[in-house]
């Protein structure tokens, strides 16, 4: 199964998926896209086999990949302080991939009737959730 952890800004989120991922399922394939540098290289950091920046690579990474996380903001266009292109939402979105999305409340975009958690839980959830998944493909 191939994972694919999108992010922007710092990258904090991406890392700590790609870590946590990393922590519960070793032999996961991850591939890491940042909307900048410095995202690529913090999820890298954390334990991503590969990792690329970049317009191009979310559109070419979205076609591979299985599963793609990260958090909502990767499939609304100028998201994310305007990192998320209108090309970046729309390969996530067309995407054959599960997508698993963080419902983080920044960037003028609130999702409603979620909890309030921590990262820390909202991170936790979407590794169950890969689990789960990991667990259907045996």
């Amino acid at each position: 199964m191939k994972l694919l952890v999108i992010d922007a800004q710092g990258g904090g989120i991406g890392r700590a998926l790609v870590a946590a991922i990393r922590q519960e399922l070793p032999e996961a394939q991850i591939t890491a896209v940042g909307a900048n540098s410095a995202a690529s290289s913090a999820m890298l950091k954390a334990g991503a086999q590969r990792a690329a920046t970049g317009e191009n690579a979310v559109r070419v990474c979205c076609r591979e990949a299985d599963v793609i996380l990260g958090p909502v903001g990767i499939v609304i266009a100028d998201s994310l302080l305007g990192e998320i292109t209108p090309a970046m939402a729309l390969a996530v979105g067309q995407s054959r991939a599960k997508r698993i999305l963080i419902p983080v409340n920044h960037c003028e975009n609130v999702v409603v009737g979620v909890p309030d958690l921590s990262i820390g839980k909202l991170i936790e959830s979407a590794v169950q959730e890969v689990r789960r998944l990991f667990a259907a493909a045996d």
